[in-house]
This record gives C-alpha cells, structure tokens and sequence, in this order.
C-alpha cells in the first residue's frame, strides 16, 4: 500500500450525502447528514497548538494500514474560552489572547488514490513527535470557573529554534536533504517571535514562511488548525503563482506542530505537480 495522502475530494464520505438527498437540492441552510454510526470516530481534545501534526500522523497511520479506508480528519478550535480581562499577576497570558483566534479546518487523508475521482494536494512521507528536553510547563493550560486559562514561558520560542535543527536533520536525512531553502514550509505559527527565531535558526529565506505569516496575520493563532489553512493557502497561491508543484514549486517539504510538552510534531510532505 502507498502512503498516505492530503486529498481534494472524497467520494467514500459524499456517497452516503448524495444516497440520501438524491433527487433534491440542499438549501444554503440546511445541515448536512451526518455520516453512518458505522463510521470509526477517534477524538482528541485538549492537545494543544501541536494537534494539527498529531492528526495528519494518526490519520496516515490509520489509512495505510487500513485498506481502502478514507479518514476525515477535523480541526475545530474555539480559542475565545480564554479570552478575560488581564491580571495584574498573569500578565502572560496576555499574549496569548493577543494572539489566538477561532477556526476549523478538515482534509481527507487516504492511500492509493483513485486518480479517476480524487486529485491528492500533497503526500504524507513519515511523522514523528519528539518532547524537548527541559521545557516541562513553558506552557501550561488548566480549566477554571472563569474559562480556559493559560501561561506562556518567555524562552517558548528560544527552545523551539534551538531544536528546529535537530528536528530537520532526523527528518530528512534518510533523504539526503540539508538544505532547508530547497523545501517548503508549513510551521505552526505560535507567534512572530517563534517564527522570527526559528527563521534564523534555520537561515530561511524570507518566502519559505511567506505562507505561515498570512495565515498567521490574517486569523491569528487558531491552535491545532492553522497548518491546514496553512496547507490550503499554500496549494491555492501555488497554483495563482504558476508553480509547478503544490508546494511553491519545490518537492519535499516540512509541516511542524508547536505546542504544550514543548511537543513538535514533524511531518515530511512530497507536493504534488499541478496540472
């Protein structure tokens, strides 16, 4: 079996939609069906910014040993929980709520395509995760009368960038890849600071986030989400830009989760040629 894949279209999910709407057009407003009780659900909560990672990693897992199967992978974030007036004692959390935003995303992620109805946007090569060492509750969360409350460590961003390399180097070096202009980027955008470091850990051109910063810029931090806005933006300005490739016109390249542990989950992503 062939691994895993983002895909653009999903007949396996839709059939059961179009069997029971048949003959008749859904309004604007009226809810989709929700799919059978057969289907196997697994749910994740309270993961945290690294989550977007987590799922792509469980769902690759899933569809390649699953034969035929198709997994829904949904990323529904309500970061308005945490949202308060500020505290004179937590000043930190401040941050955060500067940063977070509400946001849902989802994608298809299946093997072995059927090319005659379903076009892959980008493959999923391998996935890891890794916890880094001595950063035990540079982010915590808990939940109280008054909502979800959460502290942020000043040095978050100094321990991601100076574990990106190391992170880059297990990743790819069964590929042989050292060079970390040569591949595309869809990192979690925790906040400019995160971004700003690992960008020069990693000495990145300024276009290899081009992509985050959007995202980032225009809704904010939306916590386990936000790489997949980060995946569709990127396909979506491949294809205005005239790239060749789903990913800006390179062929590897790297999708990371941030979050609570510090976790980073890490996968490596093969684009796909646009037609």
């Amino acid at each position: 079996m062939g691994p895993a894949t983002v895909q653009d279209h999903a007949p396996r999910f839709l059939h059961h939609l179009r069997r029971r709407h048949a003959g008749r057009r859904l309004s604007a407003n009226q809810d989709a069906r929700p799919p059978p009780p057969s289907v196997r659900r697994v749910m994740l909560y309270q993961q945290g910014c690294f989550a977007g990672g987590t799922v792509l990693r469980v769902a690759k897992d899933l569809a390649e040993n699953n034969r035929g199967a198709r997994v829904l992978v949904v990323c529904s974030e309500i970061t308005a929980v945490t949202f308060r007036g500020p505290c004179d004692t937590q000043l930190d959390s401040m941050v955060g709520q500067a940063l977070f935003g509400d946001g849902a995303a989802a994608v298809v992620v299946g093997a072995d395509p059927d090319v005659l109805v379903e076009r892959p946007l980008f493959q999923l090569v391998s996935a890891s995760q890794t916890i880094l060492p001595d950063t035990d509750g540079f982010i915590k969360g808990h939940l109280r009368e008054v909502g979800l409350t959460f502290h942020l460590h000043k040095d978050v961003p100094v321990a991601i960038s100076k574990n990106i390399q190391q992170a880059l180097e297990d990743a790819f070096a069964p590929l042989g890849i050292d060079d970390w202009n040569s591949i595309f980027w869809v990192a979690h955008p925790g906040g400019p600071a995160i971004l700003d470091m690992v960008e020069a850990e990693a000495k990145l051109d300024k276009r290899r986030m081009r992509a985050t910063r959007h995202i980032l810029s225009e809704y904010g931090n939306m916590s386990s989400a936000c790489v997949l806005f980060i995946l569709d933006e990127m396909r979506k300005r491949s294809a205005e830009d005239g790239h060749a490739t789903t990913g800006e016109g390179l062929d590897w390249g790297v999708l990371f989760g941030f979050g609570p542990g510090l976790t980073v989950e890490t996968v490596v992503l093969h684009s796909v040629p646009l037609l």
